[in-house]
């Protein structure tokens, strides 16, 4: 249930709360009030787009909060889904609109995003004004009406998963099938890049280990030198380093190190460092050495490298890759483009033969939407027959007429919902044959009868009782009244018959201050309520018989 509606900064209101209680709760007002802007307001919650010109007061934000009890109705894994944290309590939803035009979402104080915030109050709060009247003969809306009469929810998200997983796996096959016919446009054009390839043959790898070679054997001669030379240096002569270091050792072994130990070095570290000195330049020098046996002048063997290196570089430039890696991509994706081709490649078929079993379980499942749809439309029909009865439409004939369309999202149905109002005449779309005041009340029976099986809290009507009066007008009062028995029901009307069916009254009204004119909303009493409907039965000028018409209707 809607308990509270708290508005600040928005239009004309500089700040307003509203206590909402379950049953009808009716808003009244002048013309121009600004009953459309507490409308406005609460759309925002339902996460209408932002406007900063409906700041009040520039530099100051926007703030729009409603306060719902959440008993009975499961939404819990809602919230899970949003990965919200859930609360037994009072559920919070606010939005926020700076004066730059950022905006801001919340749910019991956590940030959301405005999609999210409105997911969750959709599931709350459904508004209809005379505007929506239009979507009785929009084709999602009369489905949605149908899937709700046929409960229809988890077939129709079923459907809907297969559908979009055909379209995918359709489009999949469609790309593949204009990559071979491309492919096989260009067959001959694949196969000499291939023979090229094959006779190649690029390793990973490859390229970087002849580059290495080649510097090694193109400059054996000077290499072989340095490295020698060095090894000599290090351990072959009677001046190389190995050998002045054991004279270094020799001549330490007469010198008592002892002496110098107070000086923080222990002697036997001295002579520890210069044996480890020592292995490690005779392994240099092996390592040298045998580097040096590794490296001679092997010209043939060069030429060879360098060839190989040449025809790399060739085919890369030629088929222009950026190096061994690319080459090697392009080799292994021209062999798949040939495959497919010449019908090695076994994918192609796979996924056309899972087309076609999934084809086959798209239609069976849209088979089983339009038979739950068209059992539904019959129990629709006659629902919307008896529900039109107390408002003046004695003759109506309704039905709804289901055509096969192409497979959509929403199935492969595609609805019309057709009247007649006369005793003589044939049925018709809605859309062609009513005026507004039968939209009018069409829309409100269909609302009745759809709320009954939907779990939503609260309905607000705006003005959808426009266009009709006396009789029918008391009618619809009394729907929207039966309507609220079952579920939290605000209306704003314009109508006193419809107003006085309300458990509770507002009255929206402008109030002048030294420099600004302000909307304030009001709970009516008794007297004040009496007068109210007064004004809306008499206009302007309020006469002691508009006052007591308006005591005899709100008695009755």
């Amino acid at each position: 249930m809607f308990k509270r509606l708290y508005i600040n900064n928005y239009a004309l209101i500089d700040s307003a709360e509203i206590e909402l209680e379950p049953g009808l709760s009716i808003i009244t007002g002048e013309t121009g009030a600004g009953k459309t802007i507490l409308l406005g307001a609460l759309s925002l919650l339902l996460g209408a787009r932002a406007d900063v010109r409906r700041l009040a007061v520039t530099g100051r934000k926007i703030v729009v909060e409603g306060a719902f009890d959440t008993g009975g109705y499961d939404l819990r894994p809602l919230f899970d889904s949003h990965d919200l944290v859930w609360s037994d309590d009072e559920l919070l939803l606010r939005r926020e609109i700076s004066p730059t035009g950022r905006s801001r979402a919340f749910v019991n104080d956590s940030p959301v995003t405005t999609a999210i915030l409105g997911d969750i109050a959709s599931r709350l709060v459904d508004i209809h004004s005379q505007h929506n009247n239009l979507l009785i003969s929009d084709t999602r809306f009369q489905l949605g009406v149908l899937d709700s009469i046929a409960g229809n929810t988890v077939l129709r998200e079923r459907y809907t998963a297969t559908y979009r997983e055909y379209v995918k796996l359709r489009s999949r096959v469609a790309e593949m099938k204009t990559r071979l016919a491309a492919s096989r446009e260009n067959e001959e054009f694949i196969r000499f890049r291939l023979d090229h390839l094959r006779k190649l043959k690029p390793k990973a790898g490859e390229q970087s280990e002849l580059e290495r070679m080649q510097e090694i054997l193109g400059d054996s001669a000077a290499i072989s030198d340095s490295l020698g030379g060095a090894a000599g240096l290090l351990s072959e002569s009677d001046t190389s380093a190995l050998s002045r270091l054991r004279e270094a050792r020799k001549l330490l072994q007469d010198v008592n190190l002892g002496l110098f130990a107070s000086d923080g070095e222990m002697p036997d570290d001295i002579m520890g460092r210069l044996e480890t000195v020592a292995i490690e330049l005779k392994d240099i020098a092996e390592t040298l050495s045998g580097w040096t046996e590794k490296v001679s002048a092997n010209p043939a063997l060069l030429d060879k490298v360098e060839k190989r290196l040449s025809a790399l570089y060739e085919t890369q430039r030629r088929f222009k890759v950026a190096g061994e890696r690319e080459l090697i991509e392009l080799y292994a994706d021209l062999e798949r483009q040939l495959g497919a081709i010449t019908g090695d490649d076994g994918e192609l078929p796979e996924l056309e033969e899972e087309l076609r079993q999934m084809a086959v379980r798209l239609r069976q499942q849209a088979a089983e939407l339009t038979e739950s749809r068209r059992e539904a439309a019959e129990v629709f029909s006659g629902l919307m027959v008896r529900a039109a009865l107390p408002l003046g439409m004695a003759n109506l004939k309704f039905a709804v007429a289901i055509t096969p369309c192409k497979y959509t999202v929403e199935g492969c149905d595609l609805p019309v919902f057709k009247c007649a109002f006369n005793k003589n005449q044939e049925m018709q779309p809605v859309s062609s044959i009513a005026s507004g005041g039968e939209i009018s009340r069409l829309m409100l029976c269909l609302k009745s009868i759809v709320a009954s099986r939907m779990q939503l809290p609260t309905l607000v009507f705006d003005e959808v009782d426009t266009g009709v009066s006396g009789d029918v007008a008391a009618r619809i009062g009394a729907m929207m009244k039966e309507i609220a028995a079952s579920r939290q029901v605000i209306a704003i009307t314009h109508l006193p018959q419809v107003a006085v069916r309300g458990d509770v009254h507002f009255k929206v009204y402008k109030e002048d201050s030294a420099d600004a004119t302000h909307t304030r909303i009001m709970r009516l009493g008794e007297e004040e309520r009496v007068m109210e409907t007064a004004r809306m039965l008499a206009g302007a000028v309020v006469d002691d018989a508009a006052i007591m018409n308006a005591r005899s209707l709100l008695k009755l």
